[in-house]
């Protein structure tokens, strides 16, 4: 296993990182056989695993934390903040009041004294960034955080954390956690090359778009019976995705190649990427992704990639990708109707 290093912080790590969204009652809930998972996995050579506290309500946490018994030393855990915890409105988001009780709740669940990154899952408009980095800062002094990340930030979020980090003496964002797959390379415009810029390790989420480059999902045919499908029915069923998709799978066949493998390969070949996660459910996953880890991509075939999927362009719709409130409501991008009459 080639390591490489997690941005400028000194930290190797393998390019394959174990995602652990999927254990827990959200994918796999047998605990036993997610920690088969993990030691196969850590047995290849991957010594790298990203959770959240909000998957599975904490349970993936609790699995991880059974799994690496032993083993802890050796690995660079991951994990986030953010999601709700409750129905409390204060238990959740990136306020200092917050995040000093959930490091604690995943330390626990984890059952380690101490998180290797851990990162904001998503933005919160409504509180300062300086609020949510100086937090984070105690909690490195404290010993039980080595390293801060954030996933799924805007660029000009990261940017501006760069800024107040300089401008106030506090820790700074060392990762960023974007999606990145052949149907998903908006980041390759702007967010990865202010990555590069800043020294960022980037953990691409969601290699697989989803899923819809494993084959499973053809234009024409059925929608598996997925939990994908339930909760992004609009992605998983969009048509120029689907073109896409059978484009792609002719190419890997001509190559000689698995679908899934040539798509984590492709997201591996970007140079300001660090390590993409993987997010297996069951071992049979596991083992698929593992056989193609040490694949490496032709210039000529990634070229031909671009023919279908330029750079720089979403085909896909990801659901799951953070949009900030004036996407979301309306009002908020749009003149009262009072001033618009006056127009």
């Amino acid at each position: 296993m080639q390591y490489r290093s997690l941005g400028r912080t000194g930290i190797k790590v393998s390019p394959y990182c174990l995602g652990a969204m999927m254990f827990g009652k959200l994918g796999n809930p047998d605990h036993d056989d997610a920690a088969r998972i993990v030691h196969k996995a850590l047995d290849a050579g991957i010594n790298f695993i990203d959770t959240a506290d909000r998957y599975s309500a904490g349970e993936s946490e609790e699995i991880i934390g059974k799994a690496l018994k032993g083993r802890r030393d050796k690995i660079v855990l991951a994990t986030k903040v953010h999601g709700p915890m409750g129905d409390d409105p204060n238990m959740q988001g990136n306020s200092r009041r917050w995040i000093t009780r959930a490091v604690e709740d995943s330390l626990r669940r984890l059952q380690t004294d101490y998180i290797d990154l851990y990162q904001i899952h998503r933005p919160s408009p409504d509180t300062d960034i300086e609020e949510t980095l100086s937090v984070l800062t105690d909690l490195m002094r404290a010993g039980k955080v080595r390293a801060i990340g954030s996933s799924t930030f805007p660029v000009s979020e990261i940017v501006e954390a760069q800024w107040v980090a300089e401008r106030r003496g506090v820790a700074r964002f060392r990762t960023e956690q974007p999606p990145y797959s052949i149907l998903d390379r908006g980041i390759e415009r702007d967010m990865l090359p202010t990555c590069q810029r800043y020294g960022m390790g980037v953990l691409v989420w969601s290699p697989l778009s989803k899923g819809l480059l494993t084959g499973r999902y053809r234009k024409g045919q059925p929608l598996p019976d997925s939990l994908r499908v339930k909760v992004f029915p609009k992605q998983m069923s969009d048509e120029r995705s689907l073109d896409a998709v059978e484009e792609l799978i002719l190419l890997a066949v001509e190559a000689g190649l698995s679908l899934t493998h040539m798509a984590m390969a492709f997201v591996m070949a970007h140079p300001g990427v660090t390590s993409a996660i993987l997010g297996p459910r069951t071992m049979e996953h596991l083992d698929d992704l593992l056989a193609g880890a040490e694949l490496r991509l032709s210039d000529d075939l990634l070229d031909r990639i671009d023919q279908i999927a330029p750079p720089g362009n979403d085909i896909a719709v990801n659901g799951a990708a953070y949009n900030p409130p004036a996407i979301l409501k309306a009002d908020l991008r749009r003149r009262p109707a009072v001033e618009r009459a006056a127009v």
